[in-house]
């Protein structure tokens, strides 16, 4: 059996662990040489306070002009965040004013996206930690100068190490998108293992193809958003990392192209040997990209790899004698469907030997695929920042204005508790020391509180969890050691560890920030003993409002389920629609060339037959191209909405067997069309029943009523074709069935 690499060493070699390492160097650098070189401790805490809000908006794996915008949006609005703040935090009617509608505001961010929640935490951020201490007018001005230049600094460097690392960022990503590719691949072995349950594999595999599609569209907006021009070294590194982004995209096509009907196959080859070798097959053939994988990231030529040139004669051997028990014959479509398992695995295999070449100190070369130009930008991901998109969620019917609510109320309690708890002196008669701290309440409400239900819940468990064991560590280091330098090489791995994570691992990273804030806070005020103490209980009163809070204009996934499910069918049909006007063109190119090669060809009405040319058929293959990304994206909308569904209570889910059922159809569904579609372009012309077939899963899907064909041609090649369409007819039928349901 194949081993498969360690997660630790993975992370270690991961674009986390080299971001979270950028991100701390950033932070930590200005605090270092102000607080360091020039004993300028206040200073240096407020500028890496600036940098650290700047440097949330650099994340890993994302499109790099965005980051850059991001970044410049925060240093902006931070800084006008924390000269309002400073303004208001000697004044307690305008903090108990301001805090709410700032949470409020920079809340609703979340309508622009994944950027703008980060955008908006970045604010919120930097308002907590300025409402620290009150500030009078003239050190306002002041504290809001060196948190600017905090952020302005996180800026430059990010800017200069992204440029200089340009490389090893691009390596990263696409060994984030290797390694996702890696886990699908074991994933979908598991469905040739009889021994395991279908219903699991199913959930295994749409969780590794959720995370698969972000990863893949993460290394496509690095990848493919510089190609090269000219034959310089940077060109030459350019075109390796192309090459390996290229075949696998086209590994992706060859897997997706190769789901059947497990059930049915488990039923005739129970014990057949075929099953065995085409799990190990894959199986093989994942450790080899994940092996490719930590290559790149390392920057290393791959050269150790598992042969799968054993398990493909075995499946040769049993086909052999398959064909020989008249199989061939008496079951065409089962026969055909092994044949095509086989091509598939060879096609595998010799893409992910060729990704191994791309890592060689040879390769770069040469592009493996010349048709790339300027339209593949429409494969890059776009984001649109639109004052309407704000303005027209303000109401109470969004589930951005009820999020935006429900932090903004949080807030307003952890204020009041916080007041009340200092007025009445509760903390200091049960633990001598401790005192009220109402910043730090609402920054773990900032941390934890989600739009959605379940993630708020999941995230106070593991922050409540981080923090404890956290606080534990810190104490017995402060048990274990006086040692200042001992403290300060924690505080640095704390810090890199805490970015690093924080994507990966919540817990992990709730961990890791604890150890690292109170080994700041020890550095500022060396006696205050009870820190830990107070950071213990702030933590737990912030998670009670927040999952208290959770409950107040809650929005359930369940209402986002029907839109969802409609945008997935949409882009399946879509995707449909796209690949048989690809597969139309290229038969009529193909009918032509064929004339052309004899008698003249003529139409129907006696003219000569124009043959599309190669722009038009290769647009029309790039559309389909993006209509089938458009669909893995849509589908990784619905399930990830779906098993978010699944974490909230029993009463709030609704019509949980039809849309279970409506992930799996649309999944075959959208896995056979990629098998069909090349089949259907290599025909010169399409039988009748081929053809009313086709005709009743686009009827299917437009709500339509339609009679499938009695049968279906399946002579030579068309065999091969006659099992994905009868699996596309039966799932368009049941995806228009579900859909009627939860209407």
């Amino acid at each position: 059996m194949v081993s498969r690499i360690p997660q630790l060493q993975r992370f270690v070699y991961s674009h986390y662990f080299y971001g979270g390492l950028r991100q701390a160097m950033g932070v930590l650098l200005p605090a270092l040489v102000l607080a360091g070189a020039m004993q300028m401790y206040s200073i240096g805490m407020i500028a890496a306070i600036g940098a650290g809000c700047v440097a949330i908006l650099d994340q890993p794996g994302g499109p790099r002009r965005y980051g850059v915008n991001g970044m410049l949006a925060a240093i902006l609005l931070g800084s006008a965040t924390a000269l309002l703040t400073g303004l208001a935090s000697a004044h307690g009617l305008l903090i108990w004013l301001l805090v709410p509608a700032l949470c409020f505001v920079f809340s609703m961010l979340t309508v622009f996206g994944k950027q703008g929640g980060l955008l908006g935490f970045a604010c919120l951020l930097i308002m907590t930690l300025t409402m620290r201490v009150p500030l009078s007018p003239h050190e306002v001005l002041q504290h809001t100068l060196y948190s600017f230049g905090g952020g302005a600094f996180y800026f430059l460097f990010s800017f200069a190490t992204h440029r200089i690392f340009w490389h090893r960022e691009e390596q990263h990503a696409l060994s984030a998108a290797l390694f996702a590719t890696a886990d699908y691949m074991a994933a979908r072995s598991a469905f040739y293992d009889v021994n395991t349950e279908l219903e699991a594999n199913y959930r295994r595999l749409i969780h590794a193809q959720s995370s698969m599609t972000e990863k893949h569209q993460a290394a496509r907006d690095t990848v493919l958003r510089e190609l090269p021009r000219g034959h310089g070294r940077n060109d030459r590194l350019r075109i390796a990392s192309l090459n390996v982004f290229i075949d696998m995209v086209a590994l992706l096509d060859t897997l997706v192209a190769t789901h059947t009907d497990y059930a049915t196959l488990r039923r005739r080859l129970p014990d057949g040997d075929v099953m065995i070798f085409a799990r190990d097959a894959l199986r093989k053939l994942a450790g080899n990209v994940e092996h490719i994988a930590l290559c790149v990231a390392r920057g290393k030529a791959a050269s150790e790899r598992n042969s799968v040139k054993a398990e493909l004669r075995a499946i040769e051997y049993e086909l052999v004698g398959y064909r020989g028990d008249g199989m061939a014959e008496n079951e065409p479509e089962i026969y055909a469907l092994l044949v095509q398992i086989l091509r598939r695995l060879r096609n595998a295999a010799r893409l992910v030997e060729r990704m191994a070449q791309h890592t060689g100190r040879q390769a770069g070369s040469e592009l493996v695929d010349m048709r790339l130009d300027k339209s593949l930008d429409r494969f890059l991901s776009r984001q649109t920042w639109r004052l309407g998109m704000f303005t027209s969620n303000l109401r109470l019917d969004s589930s951005h204005c009820r999020y935006a609510l429900r932090v903004a109320m949080a807030a307003l309690l952890a204020l009041t508790v916080s007041a009340a708890l200092a007025r009445t002196g509760l903390l200091n008669r049960m633990v001598p020391g401790l005192s009220a701290h109402s910043y730090w309440i609402v920054l773990t409400i900032l941390v934890v509180m989600k739009p959605g239900f379940a993630l708020t819940r999941q995230r106070n468990g593991w922050r409540l969890t981080g923090t404890l064991i956290g606080c534990g560590l810190a104490l017995a280091l402060f048990k274990s050691t006086q040692s200042s330098d001992v403290y300060f090489a924690v505080l640095v791995v704390a810090c890199v560890l805490g970015y690093s994570l924080i994507l990966v691992n919540f817990m992990l990273a709730a961990i890791f920030n604890t150890v690292f804030v109170l080994l700041v806070f020890h550095f500022l005020t060396p006696d205050g003993g009870s820190v830990i103490g107070e950071r213990l209980i702030d933590t737990v009163l912030g998670c009670g409002i927040a999952l208290l809070c959770s409950y107040v204009l809650p929005w359930w996934e369940h209402n986002y389920m029907g839109s969802l499910a409609r945008a997935l069918k949409n882009a399946n049909q879509e995707f449909l629609r796209a690949g048989l006007v690809f597969a139309e063109l290229s038969r009529a190119r193909l009918r032509s060339l064929s004339a052309a090669n004899g008698a003249a060809a003529a139409d129907s009405s006696g003219g000569v037959q124009a043959m599309p040319s190669d722009e038009v058929v290769k647009e029309a293959e790039l559309r389909w191209r993006l209509a089938r990304k458009n669909m893995h994206i849509a589908f990784s909308n619905f399930a990830a909405a779906f098993y978010r569904m699944m974490d909230e209570p029993i009463k709030r889910q609704r019509n949980v067997p039809e849309l279970n059922n409506l992930l799996i159809q649309n999944h075959v569904l959208a896995l056979q069309i990629t098998s069909a579609i090349p089949l259907l372009c290599s025909l010169e012309h399409v039988p009748p029943g081929i053809q009313s077939s086709l005709d009743a899963i686009q009827a299917h899907l437009d709500d339509q009523d339609a009679e499938a064909p009695a049968s279906l041609e399946t002579d030579g090649e068309l065999a091969a074709l006659a099992y994905p369409l009868k699996q596309m007819l039966k799932a368009s039928q049941l995806v228009r069935q579900e859909m009627r349901s939860i209407q």
